[in-house]
């Protein structure tokens, strides 16, 4: 009996006779072949809207470029496109900023959320958890969550009760065919930033780590055609000198990108800041990497073609995208119509007078020494906790109240942010370390006068800012003094208390503070003050149950009329240098405005 001499076959070889063999069975009719199918997908995505519902800026009265009603006439333009199938995603992040979701929230929370009431309307297919939508309270975002028709998502925020996604991990959309699995990522720097009350029985985990897992889990149960990443986490991991290999890295979306294969498109947010580019995985891959900045001022905009054999099979698959400008699009007749009742409650809440102020107050020169605009915040913050010091930064880069009538809408220029008023035990060891990593994330080392008073970087050959305006915080309560021709960790001296005491060290003094500082955020307490993370909870005295800008609305609405006034607790030297300076600084600080 002769031997049997294996048959080496390769895959391209198989793959002609299995063509062949289909066309012998065609041939007899014994099959019939479908011909080949082509399906674009367009995939649209929001982030960080910010309440920006209406084409109108509630805070600052007047007409904005960016608005989920462009937004719409868009939406209603593509749809009516044959030959594509549209699919609409939001990646969180919506539910604060503007007093339309403010109102909504906490005035008139008995109705559905005009979150849910919009994003239903508008017909979106799926959508992520935002660290602001956190920021609302279980109480809000639990109610948003059973009102919306689609899934909100966040794999990575994990219950501590049960050990599974505290929301919805992923979503899988069927579009012609073809199958589409969304997985949804959120942040992990909540814990940072937000008090647990905020985020009971909830835990964050690592977004590469998760992203790993839910990628395998997703291709082997749901076989989808495509995966598309939709991370409410910006791109630049090096973000407040983070690593590249940082656990729980705040802005790890290129990461994942670059990390994890699987991912057709990545569509990302958090960091306001415009995006897009392919990125190469590591097995050389691209991905197509989209974030629109925000306040529906641009809407990421991804197209996928697929041609799929007669199996179903994908044969071929080209995806690109573009970030589309929302300002060039008029709103939606029937989406303003339809909202317009709220719209007016909300133009009669932020119309209503609360007070008057004798002389207006700017944030503008904030950030060149003491002003009434801040001296106004820690006059509030001191007056409701009865602390000794209270640290506080300008929360928008810009914002002006004038003189006269006081409004609901003039709130949310003096105070961007939901925040708790926290009341915590620091030593005046802590206080002055606080004071130093601020300055060091806001002030220069200056030679001379000819030097930036800013601390600025080079971006491609223009200055920014090197840390958030928001991480600038200036203390009351405390006189002191700021040396910047030292180097940094030794520019603060701080010469005594307001009422003339000396300032001790060693002494435990109560500050007021922000529950986005007393959380760890900006590193303040941690990083400057040496606080470890874990022990700052201890360090709490006591919190408002409601937001600072409630209790700023009363203490306004008690006085009735106010005169700002700044108390100059703290200045800065050597004063010829910093005189030269100021002017320079503030034409390239303003020639390029961060975006809000």
């Amino acid at each position: 009996m002769g031997s049997i001499i294996p048959l080496k076959i390769n895959f391209m070889t198989m793959k002609l006779i299995n063509r062949f063999i289909l066309a012998l069975l065609v041939v007899f009719g014994i099959l019939t072949v479908q011909a080949q199918q082509q399906v674009t997908i367009k995939i649209l995505e929001t982030s960080d809207v910010h309440g920006a519902i209406y084409p109108y800026d509630f805070i600052r009265n007047v007409p904005a470029d960016g608005s989920l009603a462009r937004v719409y006439t868009y939406i209603k333009h593509e749809r009516s496109n044959p030959h594509q199938q549209v699919i609409l995603l939001d990646n969180g992040d919506i539910l604060q900023g503007q007093p339309t979701v403010y109102y909504s929230n906490f005035i008139d929370s008995t109705n559905a959320n005009i979150v849910s009431q919009v994003l239903n309307y508008m017909g979106y297919d799926a959508a992520t958890v935002g660290n602001h939508d956190i920021e609302a309270g279980p109480a809000v975002y639990r109610k948003v969550e059973q009102e919306l028709k689609f899934p909100w998502m966040a794999a990575n925020a994990i219950s501590t009760v049960t050990g599974k996604p505290a929301f919805k991990p992923y979503h899988v959309l069927e579009r012609n065919g073809v199958r589409i699995a969304v997985l949804g990522l959120i942040t992990p720097g909540i814990p940072k930033w937000l008090p647990k009350i905020l985020w009971p029985d909830m835990q964050f985990t690592d977004m590469v780590e998760s992203a790993r897992y839910w990628v395998e889990y997703i291709q082997k149960e749901e076989k989808p055609h495509v995966i598309v990443g939709l991370f409410h986490s910006g791109y630049d991991s090096s973000y407040g000198g983070a690593g590249a290999k940082e656990y729980l890295n705040e802005n790890a979306s290129l990461l994942v990108a670059r990390q994890v294969p699987g991912f057709d498109v990545i569509l990302i947010g958090h960091d306001h800041k415009r995006y897009a580019s392919k990125v190469a995985n590591t097995k050389g891959d691209s991905v197509l990497v989209l974030d629109p900045g925000a306040s529906a001022r641009l809407l990421s905009e991804a197209t996928i073609t697929l041609t799929l054999n007669e199996h179903g099979m994908v044969e071929s698959k080209m995806v690109d995208g573009r970030l589309v400008e929302m300002k060039n699009f008029e709103p939606d007749t029937a989406f303003m119509e339809h909202f317009a009742e709220f719209y007016n409650k909300v133009a009669h809440f932020v119309n209503r007078p609360i007070g008057r102020f004798t002389k207006p107050i700017s944030s503008a020169n904030a950030y060149f020494g003491p002003t009434e605009f801040m001296d106004f915040i820690h006059d509030v913050q001191l007056h409701i906790s009865g602390a000794d010091v209270s640290f506080a930064a300008p929360l928008s880069f810009v914002s002006s109240i004038d003189s006269g009538e006081i409004t609901v809408s003039d709130m949310f220029k003096l105070y961007r942010f939901e925040n708790f008023l926290y009341t915590m035990k620091l030593t005046g060891k802590e206080i002055d370390g606080f004071l130093e990593h601020a300055v060091s994330l806001w002030f220069n080392t200056m030679t001379g006068p000819n030097d930036n008073l800013i601390r600025f970087v080079d971006d491609n050959g223009r200055k920014r800012l090197y840390a958030n305006y928001y991480n600038f915080d200036s203390a009351a309560g405390i006189y002191y003094t700021i040396d910047v021709s030292k180097p940094a960790g030794d520019r603060v001296t701080v010469t005594s208390m307001a009422n003339g005491s000396p300032f001790d060290l060693n002494k435990t003094y109560s500050v007021a503070i922000n529950s986005y500082r007393g959380n760890g955020g900006g590193g303040h307490l941690t990083e400057g003050s040496g606080i470890p993370h874990a022990e700052l909870e201890k360090r709490m005295v006591r919190s408002t149950d409601k937001d600072l800008r409630l209790y700023m609305m009363k203490y306004i609405e008690k006085q009735g009329v106010l005169t700002p006034q700044c108390h100059y607790f703290w200045n800065i030297v050597p004063q010829e240098w910093v005189n030269s300076a100021i002017e320079r600084d503030r034409k390239i600080l303003f020639s390029s405005r961060p975006n809000d």
